[in-house]
């Protein structure tokens, strides 16, 4: 798999190798996904006040997994697209921004903490513009490709804020 992964080599991945390393891709954008659903809201979250643009619940599900798809594709255009020392760096700061991902649900709805949950999705949202700007210094399309992402986390943090105002 390192030859995938090593921009610096001579040899073009084929194209099997660029099927595996996008499901890989894949299946690491949608582990916050998988870790957060099981901290679904709860009876707790029906009880409270939430701000007047809040979604109906169906949304969420689809929503998110269109992120994690979009999410999954950059990653994947990232990786092929840069050498060693900037895919590490590029690497990091997305793993930072997946592990904050997981968390918030966790913090959120597992320990029904918003006041906590608003602290961390501000260094989430900070993780995943770190993240978006490495992405797009080397590979343009898939920074782009992060920018619903950083828009929808926006918008959950307006949410979240509004929780913590109202109740």
């Amino acid at each position: 798999m390192s030859t995938i992964l090593d921009a610096e080599s001579t040899t073009s991945p084929s194209l099997v190798r660029r099927a595996g390393l996008f499901l890989v891709c894949l299946m690491i954008s949608f582990a916050p996904g998988i870790v957060g659903s099981r901290f679904s809201p709860g009876p707790w979250y029906d009880r409270i006040e939430k701000s007047s643009l809040t979604p109906p619940g169906w949304v969420f599900p689809i929503a998110w997994s269109a992120l994690y798809l979009l999410m999954g594709i950059s990653l994947f255009l990232f990786v092929l697209g840069t050498t060693r020392r900037v895919r590490t760096v590029g690497l990091a700061w997305s793993g930072v921004q997946l592990m904050l991902n997981a968390a918030w649900s966790w913090i959120f709805f597992g320990l029904e903490r918003p006041d906590l949950a608003l602290l961390e999705i501000g260094v989430l949202w900070l993780a995943i513009l770190g993240t978006l700007i490495v992405f797009w210094r080397q590979r343009p399309a898939a920074g782009a490709l992060l920018v619903p992402y950083l828009a929808w986390v926006s918008f959950a943090s307006y949410l979240n804020f509004e929780i913590c105002r109202l109740n």
